[in-house]
């Protein structure tokens, strides 16, 4: 049988809103990937009566229970007494834990440990204890009656580490099972599209398994295989990845990758040659997401964001009557654009970016939502035209700088540019 997990995030600061719950999305995520069901977020308040009411409650309905938060130091800090009460354990003192935490305080802060940090140093009987290298709460692990329980600490870079190193392990040798992941990622049709296309498939899938997530102007399909052994799973998932690939076609841009911007890094490495942008509406977003990726300098040359049309042409070199003829936001600026900055940076492509995010129309007329992308090459320049619709401006840029990867993608594989099944319907 799967395991079934509750996250229970303890803090006034979540329920007030002060703070975000990264952590309960981390957490999350890993499970996933460990084939762990997450049927249930909670989050309470530092109040140790409605904290046990929570895990009365969660340890009847899962048999693993996550904390997060409440090791701290002050007098507010009451998860691992409150969690041993509930389970009839005793808190010990660990006598390494409260050296290893006066060694912190020596060497990372420099300054005495304070008494009430000997706390942290007190964990349950017979817990595996999670050691955390970046800062003074340590976590742990015990199993009573069958169900088992992580106290992990709230400080988001203090739990991600802790995860990785220690949940992470403690609950994969919970199975003898290997649990492997592959994310299909695809740009180029809505989620809803995708499912239609996928569903009946889908729908019969029991071990490996197919769904569909909506990223953020994109659709990211998980495929999962329990296996005795990843060499097992990996040669499950094999048919599944052909099948997607021979359903959906040339909107599978890769597996495994982060995103559009690392698919085009790795093409255009393969194939020796660099890049350039000029962005208008999407105000640098293209290049920020090329520059945010380790080695970008082997394939990027530079950008220009020509946010005024005068810039178009006095930057990019933009013919004047292009501007006055057909406007900034036409297929003739996107593509003058694209052979600018391509001729200004020396660079083997050149890919633009001008549009309407809105709120209102450009001074033409052009709705909200109409982008052109241009893309200048040794071969040619080509053209795309998109419509999102009268949507949020945070989301018209985002679904631009998108199209803009999309089209250097397609063209570094000798895709179409235009395709003729793109379809953004959610």
């Amino acid at each position: 049988m799967p395991h079934i997990a509750e996250l229970i995030a303890v803090g006034t600061e979540l329920l007030l809103g002060n703070i975000a719950n990264t952590n309960a999305q981390e957490i999350s995520e890993a499970l996933s990937t460990l084939g762990i069901n997450v049927f249930w977020h909670t989050t309470v308040g530092d109040n140790p009566q409605r904290l046990e009411e929570v895990l009365a409650t969660a340890r009847r309905r899962a048999d693993i229970l996550i904390t997060t938060g409440g090791l701290g130091p002050t007098y507010d800090d009451l998860t691992k007494q409150t969690v041993c009460a509930a389970f009839g354990r005793a808190l010990v003192p660990h006598p390494e834990i409260l050296e290893d935490i006066r060694t912190f305080y020596e060497t990372a802060i420099h300054m005495p440990m304070p008494p009430n940090n000997a706390q942290q140093a007190e964990l349950p009987e017979d817990c595996v204890v999670f050691d955390n290298p970046v800062g003074t709460a340590p976590g742990c692990a015990f199993e009573a009656e069958g169900v088992h329980v992580l106290m992990l600490p709230g400080p988001p870079h203090e739990m991600r580490t802790m995860l990785r190193r220690c949940a992470v392990p403690y609950l994969r040798g919970l199975s003898s099972e290997v649990i492997v992941s592959r994310d299909i990622m695809t740009f180029g049709m809505g989620e809803s599209a995708v499912d239609q296309l996928l569903h009946e498939r889908m729908a019969r899938m029991t071990n490996p398994t197919l769904a569909t997530y909506a990223k953020p102007f994109e659709v990211r399909l998980r495929a999962t295989a329990k296996a005795e052994s990843e060499e097992a799973a990996q040669a499950m998932l094999n048919p599944v990845w052909e099948m997607v690939c021979e359903t959906l076609g040339d909107v599978v841009y890769g597996v495994d990758v982060a995103d559009l911007a690392e698919c085009c890094q790795g093409l255009l490495l393969q194939r020796g040659m660099t890049l350039a942008t000029a962005e208008s509406c999407t105000g640098g977003l293209v290049s920020e997401k090329i520059t945010a990726l380790p080695g970008a300098s082997l394939v990027y040359r530079g950008g220009v964001v020509s946010y005024w049309t005068a810039v178009k042409g006095s930057v990019l070199e933009v013919p004047q009557e292009i501007l006055d003829s057909y406007g900034p936001v036409s297929e003739e600026c996107a593509r003058a654009m694209a052979e600018g900055v391509q001729r200004i940076t020396g660079a083997d492509l050149g890919v633009s970016v001008t549009g309407v995010a809105g709120p209102d129309p450009d001074e033409r007329g052009v709705p909200v939502g109409i982008v052109y992308i241009g893309l200048s090459t040794p071969e040619g320049t080509f053209c795309r035209r998109t419509d999102s619709g009268p949507t949020r401006r945070d989301r018209i840029r985002g679904i631009a700088a998108n199209h803009a990867f999309d089209v250097v993608r397609r063209y570094l594989m000798g895709l179409p540019i235009n395709p003729a099944r793109l379809n953004f319907s959610p």
